[in-house]
């Protein structure tokens, strides 16, 4: 599950408990990624909503699918295989097109994007992927190029943050042997209407 010790549901009470109670699924099947958190439940807390205003808040105007598709691409660069099994099971399902995921996912896998997307999508996943490998070299020119593939400065603040939420995840999983023993792939807030509600279906 993970390299540290955690608190499982049936044994969490008070604050953890009711942080439990606001994410879990079916079963009271708490992701193995926030169960790492559980010795510190206000990093839970700051991770989940992190999580969900960036990926599932619903003044974003990008598509769901598409910082879905930003998620995996950055944890495959990272090779972060917990965020690129849950993600791409997510992914999978807002398409509800198996020949669309799997072309992406192999275009992924082959560190070539364009050979599934095209355009303003295309510039986004260049973005995403120099954000990823090499932030450093990253300047002014590569906002000006989002701009002309024809994203708005909104857009443009969404990738960043897609971006650097999944190397946070990716790094939280690596760093502390997180892995999908028991974790039900591909669930995420249904209720992209309400930033409030964490629960996962």
């Amino acid at each position: 599950m993970t390299w540290i010790s955690t608190i499982s549901y049936d044994d969490a009470s008070g604050a953890l408990r009711r942080l439990y109670d606001r994410i879990k699924g079916p079963d009271n099947n708490v992701d193995n990624i926030m169960l790492a958190h559980s010795l510190r439940p206000h990093s839970m807390e700051g991770h989940m909503t992190l999580y969900k205003y960036v990926l599932h808040h619903p003044r974003n105007t990008l598509s769901k699918s598409y910082l879905e598709t930003i998620g995996v691409y950055v944890s495959l660069l990272n090779q972060c295989h917990y965020c690129v099994n849950h993600h791409f099971a997510g992914l999978s399902r807002l398409l509800a097109d198996d020949e669309r995921a799997a072309e992406i996912r192999h275009a992924f896998e082959d560190r070539n994007p364009a050979a599934a997307f095209s355009g303003r999508e295309l510039a986004g996943l260049k973005y995403a992927e120099r954000l990823t490998k090499g932030a450093s070299d990253l300047s002014a020119q590569d906002i000006e190029d989002l701009r002309g593939a024809g994203f708005d400065d909104g857009e443009i603040l969404e990738l960043n943050q897609v971006t650097a939420y999944f190397a946070y995840a990716n790094r939280t999983v690596l760093g502390l042997g997180i892995d999908t023993d028991g974790d039900i792939i591909g669930l995420s807030p249904g209720d992209a209407d309400d930033p409030g509600n964490w629960s996962h279906q």
